[in-house]
């Protein structure tokens, strides 16, 4: 459903980035934890509305990205955005991501980010 080569904004990786230096988490581990932030506050996306570019510098495989959660993340992708084509998928996952950042980002520690979840 994703392709295998997948990558975020620029903004939304320097906010990953930034959360790294805080918490010490690796921007993908982040980034699974901003995507489920996001379906978890009711976040939706429509690239009618908002279409996001996918200039990050950070260029990840889908394994490393997604991990253990890839299988959970496609299928609920899929069942939000039933019509959507793979590329469509793609921005609809780094807008989640991005939109879960802002969620998480103003963590200083690992301890703070731990409680919040």
């Amino acid at each position: 459903m994703l392709p295998n080569r997948m990558q975020l904004s620029r903004q939304a990786e320097e906010q990953l980035k930034r959360l790294k230096g805080y918490t010490g988490l690796t921007p993908n581990i982040s980034a699974r934890l901003a995507f489920f932030r996001s379906i978890e506050n009711g976040y939706i996306y429509s690239f009618q509305q908002q279409d996001i570019k996918l200039d990050g510098s950070l260029v990840l495989d889908k394994l490393t990205w997604l991990g253990e959660t890839m299988h959970v993340t496609e299928l609920t992708l899929r069942y939000l955005y039933p019509n959507y084509s793979t590329k469509d998928l793609l921005k609809a996952w780094a807008a989640h991501v991005e939109d879960g950042i802002s969620a998480i980002r103003n963590y200083k520690s690992l301890n703070e980010f731990c409680d919040a979840l």
